[in-house]
């Protein structure tokens, strides 16, 4: 049996020549004719490729929305109130009073600085998400088509074992 080209697979498989082929099918029609796989984890390529701050931002995300911040956040504004208000408050030597103005410029402070952050990770995370859709309908392209040749395979074997049955009756 002789090997066909990558042309002659692509027209065979998807009705089309290599080059009216869409970027995904041809990468997988290639990887076809070639034997070779095209699976692959694409969120440790993507957690390889990304630089410190995405890193950071994925990192900060985890941390700010977790129960454990949660609770540790909300230990921490209880203590600075009773602190302000029950402790330094009853000798006089409070540093944030009641209504703890400072307090709310630490809380604003760190909503203006972790929202965007945990926006940059959310748009990673989508990015991440699309990349592995793409991946994802390559797989799957790939698995049709091989199904595809080996309904070919079969139906040339059988058709081989018929034509060998009608010699035989002969």
């Amino acid at each position: 049996m002789t090997k066909r080209t990558v042309d002659e697979l692509a027209m065979d498989l998807l009705g089309k020549t290599i080059g009216e082929l869409e970027d995904e099918e041809r990468k997988v029609v290639q990887r076809i004719h070639s034997h070779t796989a095209i699976s692959e984890d694409v969120a440790e390529i993507a957690d390889a490729e990304a630089s410190f701050g995405e890193r950071l931002s994925d990192r900060v995300a985890a941390v700010g929305g977790s129960w454990g911040f949660i609770t540790v956040f909300g230990l921490v504004l209880v203590g600075w109130m009773v602190l302000n208000s029950e402790i330094l408050g009853k000798v006089g030597m409070a540093f944030d009073p009641y209504p703890f103005i400072f307090l709310n410029l630490m809380l604003s402070t760190v909503a203006a600085i972790q929202a965007p952050i945990i926006m940059m990770s959310q748009n990673r995370a989508s990015a991440k998400d699309r990349i592995a859709a793409a991946h994802d309908y390559e797989v799957n392209l790939r698995a049709e088509l091989e199904i595809i040749r080996l309904h070919q395979k079969i139906d040339a074997l059988l058709q081989i074992i018929e034509q060998n049955r009608k010699v035989d009756t002969k």
